[in-house]
């Protein structure tokens, strides 16, 4: 136990160093980029008393260092700073939108992780079968589609042509007059069930699929093609040869003694795949309109918005850093021959 502490504590001391690295090298290319915040602050045709106070109000007239140094301690105290463009606080910014990202995110890891892990356990016990093929060539596929292609084509097909799927949105816009959605934690799926809204959670539902579709299309293809790889390793080990001399059931087998031993790999491919997948989110988003961090960032990038770029990178690397530590722990907890020295 005191290992495991240990272990975390240093985690952690590396995480931070991480984010002060990246909050150093972040801050420093937003100030460099060749565009002037304080006319961008002020609006159109400012004059150049406007700027000068603007820039001072900003703290933009002050050592790059100095600027740093402020932007941090501000920050520690929770004053990210406001949106150059909608002049709101960065924290309110994506308050408001991370819950649509995050909603989303786990939607899509839930169905890559139910149908990625069972395709490449069945796809490694039927080695060479037609099926063991089709798995492997959709995989491929899978992994090397671009998101945004791949949703377009999604919306072509089940809105379009078929008429099975909402185009974009997280809702219907009938829905604020005729069944309204109560907002406790902004994740609508949670919302609807918690207050028995079932219209609004259907309509919520069905928006989700093609998204949360477009989103997995990558880890379901890195899960399945580890999964495989690391199962086929597994199951020729002696120890799995002996357990089925013995007649231990075959689904025990695999279930209990091979998935177990071939899951490590498979748990740092969903860590890399979630990092991936949040990235992803920003095409994903602009595709099929969905209001989360994705488009919030896109905007921020065209409109030179540093305070909110600079806010969703910290808030993001977080994510990012928290989900490899919880990666790393949930291996050595599976797997006891991880060390954690």
């Amino acid at each position: 136990m005191l290992r495991k502490l240990e272990y975390v504590i240093r985690r952690l001391a590396m995480s931070v160093l991480v984010l002060v690295g990246l909050s150093i090298i972040t801050f420093t290319l937003a100030r460099v980029v060749p565009s002037d915040p304080a006319a961008l602050f002020i609006g159109p045709h400012p004059n150049p008393d406007d700027l000068e106070r603007t820039r001072e109000k900003l703290g933009l007239n002050r050592p790059l260092p100095a600027q740093y140094a402020s932007y941090v301690s501000e920050m520690l105290q929770g004053d990210w700073g406001d949106s150059i463009a909608t002049k709101r606080p960065v924290l309110q910014e994506i308050g408001d939108r991370w819950a649509a990202s995050l909603e989303l995110l786990i939607v899509a890891m839930t169905f890559a992780v139910l149908v990625g892990v069972p395709l490449g356990v069945f796809s490694a016990r039927l080695q060479g079968s037609p099926f063991d093929v089709g798995v492997r060539v959709a995989s491929i596929v899978g992994v090397s589609l671009p998101a945004f292609w791949l949703g377009l084509l999604l919306q072509i097909i089940f809105f379009r042509n078929l008429h099975l799927l909402p185009l974009a949105g997280r809702f219907d816009t009938d829905l604020r007059f005729t069944n309204p959605i109560e907002m406790l934690t902004g994740f609508h799926l949670l919302d609807t069930v918690v207050t028995g809204n079932w219209v609004a959670f259907k309509d919520v539902a069905w928006h989700i699929v093609l998204p949360a579709l477009t989103l997995a299309a990558y880890p379901i293809g890195l899960i399945a093609r580890m999964t495989r790889a690391t199962m086929l390793e597994v199951l020729a080990q002696d120890y799995i040869r002996t357990a089925r001399a013995y007649g231990t059931p075959e689904s025990f087998v695999v279930y209990a003694y091979a998935l177990k031993n071939a899951i490590g790999p498979t748990l740092t491919v969903i860590g890399l795949t979630l990092a991936f997948a949040l990235t992803g989110t920003f095409f994903v988003e602009i595709v099929f309109n969905w209001p989360g961090l994705g488009m919030l960032t896109v905007h921020s990038l065209l409109n030179v918005d540093y305070p909110v770029i600079m806010g969703i990178t910290l808030f993001a690397a977080s994510g990012y850093v928290l989900i490899n530590l919880l990666v790393d722990l949930a291996q050595a907890w599976i797997d006891p021959r991880i060390s954690l020295g």
